[in-house]
């Protein structure tokens, strides 16, 4: 990826999240370039990271390997057909754009692109997201490793057998920060009712979530069994399942989750027009 010229078309939030941890991870900015109308987020990326930075698309984008298409949804018909005939040959297109599938791309780019889309989430913003891939067959190899080690450099990535489970990535790591996020506010919450100040009750709720994340990350045994593994018979922590899992808690997530996938089988075809 250090021979790579990458640019990025939209240099929003999570451009800059992923142009930071390429950054991080040995990457020469002057190999990265960033595309954008506004000349005050390009001159804040470029004084921030020593990037390289254009207005227009086509001038960014005419020495590229890479191109990051990171633009909003509604607005990457537009961008797409306004950058088609000045594509390098060879260039390697990937999309992060929620929920606008390959086809739509293909036929506003050009069905002779190698083309990847990417589901991130907003922890990539602390080079700690998780992302789903799926190329296109025009993909070669070694523009797999390039995609995979890119959005590596901003946390986890897999790559997915089908343009379809971009849906369930969506429903899991897309949506799931929130999810998290709700379980840290009702534990800080409860842990308050119970007499711990707001700051305390945050801090130890957000690094008990990280701590039993890493706990999972860094072996082979399931979560299922490091649970049982801190449920003593008889002790607290039983007490405290038997509830939530009595309430049906893991019920619920799967409720939650195929909401999340069915709705973000509906967002792709509104996208469609």
């Amino acid at each position: 990826m250090n021979n790579s010229q990458i640019t990025f078309v939209g240099a929003g939030n999570m451009a800059g999240a992923i142009i930071s941890g390429l950054l991080k991870n040995g990457v020469d900015a002057k190999s990265i370039t960033a595309a954008e109308p506004s000349v005050e987020r390009l001159e804040s990326l470029s004084k921030q990271y020593g990037i390289r930075h254009e207005v227009d698309n086509v001038s960014a984008i005419k020495h590229a390997d890479v191109v990051v298409l990171s633009v909003k949804p509604q607005i990457l018909q537009s961008v797409c057909e306004g950058i088609r005939d000045a594509l390098p040959k060879g260039v390697l297109v990937i999309s992060i754009a929620a929920g606008v599938e390959m086809s739509s791309i293909e036929e506003w780019l050009g069905d002779d692109v190698a083309l990847v889309r990417c589901m991130p989430n907003t922890p990539a913003q602390v080079l700690s997201g998780a992302s789903g891939l799926y190329a296109n067959a025009l993909v070669e190899w070694a523009q797999k490793e390039v995609a995979y080690a890119l959005f590596s450099a901003i946390g986890v990535c897999q790559w997915v057998d089908s343009e379809e489970l971009l849906h369930a990535v969506t429903a899991l790591s897309g949506s799931g920060p929130a999810y998290i996020f709700l379980v840290i506010d009702a534990m800080e919450k409860a842990a308050k009712k119970q007499g711990i100040d707001e700051k305390s009750a945050r801090l130890l709720a957000a690094q008990t979530v990280m701590g039993a994340a890493q706990m999972v990350l860094s072996g082979d045994v399931p979560p299922e069994q490091l649970k049982r593994n801190v449920m003593s018979p008889g002790g607290t922590t039983e007490r405290a399942i038997q509830v939530l899992e009595a309430r049906g808690l893991p019920e619920l997530f799967d409720e939650a989750m195929t909401a999340a996938n069915q709705r973000s089988v509906e967002l792709a075809e509104l996208l469609k027009g």
